[in-house]
C-alpha cells in the first residue's frame, strides 16, 4: 500500500465515523477508531512533510535577496529529513495484533512462597502501570497462596489503543533476588516469576466448535467466599483437537467461571493458531515462558540495589522502587524502541 492508499483509506474512515449508524455497532466503530488513531500520525507526517517542501522551495526562491531565507531554507531541509525518517518508522508493517486487549498471566515458580509473594508484585506493578496511563484491568482468575502471594493469576488488560503493542515484551521469566519475608537470617534469595502475555481473542478471531470441548467441573479451592469448597463452581475447559486448557475458579457462578475460561481459551487458540501459520508469530513470543527456571530470565528485579535489567536490551536503572510501584514507562520503553529498530533494519535489509 502507497501513501495515497493510507490517505483515501483515512479519509474514508473520517466519513464512516462521522456518520451516526457507524456507531450504533459498537464493534465496527471500535475497529474503525483504532484504525483511524494508525493512520492518523502517517496522514499528519505526510502532510506536514509536503507543507515543509513547498516552504523549502520558497525560502530558496527568496535566498539571493535575502540571506534570512538561505538560513530558513536550511532548517526546513533538516526537519524535512526528521519528517522522512519519522515517516519511513510509520510505514514499517505493524504487529497484527497490536491493537488488541492483552490477557497477563503471572504464574509462581521455583521459590516457594517467596516466588507466590512476588507474583503478587508484579500484579501490583502491572495494575498500577495500567491504572497510571487509563488502562482498565480485570482479574479474571487468581490462585492465592498461603502467605497472599499468587501461584497464579490472570489479570485482563483493557486500552483503547491496544495494550498488547507495549505489554507483548513482559512475557518471559522475571528473576528478583531480595531477602524474603520467610528468611530469619537476612540472607538473599533469588526466586522466579512467570509471565506469558497472549491477545485477547474477538469471537471472529476464533471460530470454536462445541463439540470440540470437554467441559469439567469441579470445586474452588483457596479464598473465595462462602461458595467455595461447596459448590462444584470451579470450570476447566479442554479443547480436544489442540489439547489447549483453560480454568477459571475465580467467579461465585458456574456459568462466569465459564465465560471467563473461554475467553482465556480464545487467546491462547489464537495464539497456537498465530503461530502454526507464521513463524513470525513463534518469533515475537521466543522469549515467553518455557519453564519458569531462574536461567531463562528476561529481567531480573534485584531489590538490595534498588536495580532493575532487562536482559534482552542491556536497559539498567537503579529506580526499582519506583517501577515495582507502576513507573514502567522507560522500561517497556527501551524495549519498544529495540523493536523497531530490529523492524527497521529488518524492512532496510535487501
Amino acid at each position: 500500500m502507497n501513501l495515497d492508499d493510507f490517505i483515501r483509506e483515512y479519509t474514508d474512515i473520517e466519513h464512516q465515523l462521522g456518520d451516526p449508524a457507524v456507531h450504533a455497532d459498537q464493534q465496527l466503530a471500535r475497529t474503525l477508531g483504532k484504525r483511524y488513531a494508525h493512520l492518523r500520525p502517517i496522514v499528519e507526517t505526510y502532510r506536514e512533510m509536503e507543507t515543509t517542501e513547498a516552504d523549502i522551495v520558497a525560502a530558496l526562491e527568496l535566498a539571493p535577496e535575502d540571506e534570512a531565507f538561505a538560513k530558513e531554507a536550511a532548517e526546513l531541509e533538516e526537519r524535512k529529513h526528521e519528517l522522512e525518517v519519522k515517516l519511513q518508522r510509520l510505514l514499517i508493517p505493524r504487529d497484527p495484533n497490536d491493537d488488541k486487549d492483552v490477557l497477563l498471566e503471572i504464574k509462581a515458580g521455583e521459590g516457594g512462597e517467596e516466588s507466590a509473594l512476588f507474583a503478587g508484585d508484579l500484579l501490583r506493578m502491572y495494575l498500577r502501570y495500567a491504572e497510571r496511563i487509563g488502562w482498565k484491568t480485570e482479574i479474571v482468575d487468581a490462585h492465592h497462596s498461603d502467605l497472599g502471594g499468587y501461584k497464579d493469576v490472570t489479570v485482563a488488560v483493557k486500552s483503547k489503543d491496544g495494550a498488547w503493542s507495549q505489554l507483548k515484551f513482559e512475557g518471559g521469566v522475571h528473576r528478583v533476588q531480595r531477602v524474603p519475608v520467610t528468611e530469619s537470617q537476612g540472607r538473599i534469595h533469588t526466586s522466579a516469576v512467570g509471565v506469558l502475555v497472549t491477545p485477547e481473542a474477538e469471537d471472529v478471531d476464533v471460530q470454536i466448535d462445541a463439540n470440540d470441548l470437554r467441559i469439567d467441573v469441579y470445586r474452588s479451592s483457596g479464598p473465595g467466599g462462602q461458595s467455595v469448597n461447596t459448590t462444584d463452581s470451579a470450570v476447566r475447559i479442554t479443547h480436544v483437537p489442540t489439547g489447549v486448557v483453560a480454568s477459571c475458579q475465580n467467579e461465585k457462578s458456574q456459568l462466569q467461571n465459564k465465560e471467563s475460561a473461554m475467553r482465556i481459551l480464545r487467546s491462547r487458540l489464537l495464539v497456537a493458531a498465530q503461530e502454526a501459520a507464521d513463524a513470525a508469530a513463534s518469533a515475537e513470543r521466543k522469549s515467553q515462558v518455557r519453564t519458569v527456571d531462574r536461567s531463562e530470565r528476561v529481567r531480573t528485579y534485584n531489590f538490595p540495589e534498588n536495580r532493575i535489567s532487562d536482559h534482552r536490551v542491556g536497559y539498567k536503572a537503579y529506580n526499582l522502587d519506583q517501577v515495582i510501584d507502576g513507573d514502567l514507562h522507560n522500561v517497556i520503553q527501551a524495549l519498544v524502541d529495540a523493536d523497531m529498530e530490529r523492524r527497521l533494519a529488518d524492512a532496510q535489509s535487501p
